[in-house]
């Protein structure tokens, strides 16, 4: 009998000068970047937590404290391989990911492709058909309307066999 679990993720981060946006893995040419410990990409964060809670493993802040300097300023796609290699090595695999990035501005349509081929890589070869990233606003209201930072939300769901 196939075991089949989902997992949700959320992550914010505010915006920040002098730092490079990075969302989904990909650089966004935008004036401002996010602050974090790590490279605070907040799509990729959503996703490992997604991941880690459909496992029932926790969330990446137990994985990848903040007070570990060996993560400051880490690239978040090398956080999503070693979380993902965990659930591999105990015979996970993913059946599909959804998500969505909440920010009023950089608008993301352009850089959802080149997101969507970084995860496919990253995660053992899972078909970028299988990968939902999606953009939206919030209509100016709250702090992603404010464009104070960007959220962005993940459901993932896995199996074994």
């Amino acid at each position: 009998m196939t075991d089949y679990r989902v997992g949700i993720g959320i992550d914010a981060h505010k915006f920040i000068e002098g730092r490079p946006l990075i969302l989904g893995g990909v650089l966004i040419k935008y004036p401002f970047g996010l602050a974090g410990h790590s490279d605070a990409d907040v799509l990729t964060h959503a996703i490992i937590d997604a991941l880690l809670g459909a496992a029932g493993e926790g969330d990446i802040g137990t994985l990848f404290p903040d007070s570990d300097e060996a993560y400051r300023n880490i690239d978040s796609m090398i956080l999503l391989k070693k979380a993902s290699e965990g659930l591999f090595a105990r015979g996970w695999k993913i059946s599909n990911i959804d998500s969505v990035i909440i920010c009023q501005k950089p608008h993301i349509s352009e850089y959802i492709s080149e997101m969507k081929k970084r995860y496919s890589e990253i995660l053992e070869g899972l078909s970028a058909v299988r990968i939902g990233i999606k953009g939206t606003t919030t209509e100016n209201m709250g702090f992603t309307g404010r464009q104070e930072g960007i959220a962005a939300q993940a459901v993932a769901m896995i199996y074994k066999d």
